[in-house]
């Protein structure tokens, strides 16, 4: 158990759930293969654009565990002197 009481994935499992999701390939839960997994919010072009900075849950259907980020074009350094070398 997570925070909250929230079913959370392990480091690891959560890390290859995501990238599978960024990479568009086919979701599976690594913790128990189950092949449903809801992405909130789903990929739509128009809902992207009109609210690019919400964060991406992914959740099992089946055991309820989930992991949450946030998508690649809104992460940015946050410092300018980053950006420069």
């Amino acid at each position: 158990m997570g925070r909250r009481g929230i079913k959370e994935y392990r480091a690891h499992e959560a890390l290859q759930l995501i990238l599978a999701d960024r990479d568009r390939e086919p979701l599976a839960c690594p913790s128990c293969g189950n092949r449903k997994i809801e992405r909130t919010p789903r990929r739509r072009l128009a809902l992207a654009l009109r609210d690019p900075y919400r964060h991406v849950t992914l959740k099992c259907t089946k055991c309820g565990r989930q992991a949450a980020y946030v998508p690649r074009n809104v992460t940015q350094p946050s410092d300018a002197q980053l950006m420069m070398s």
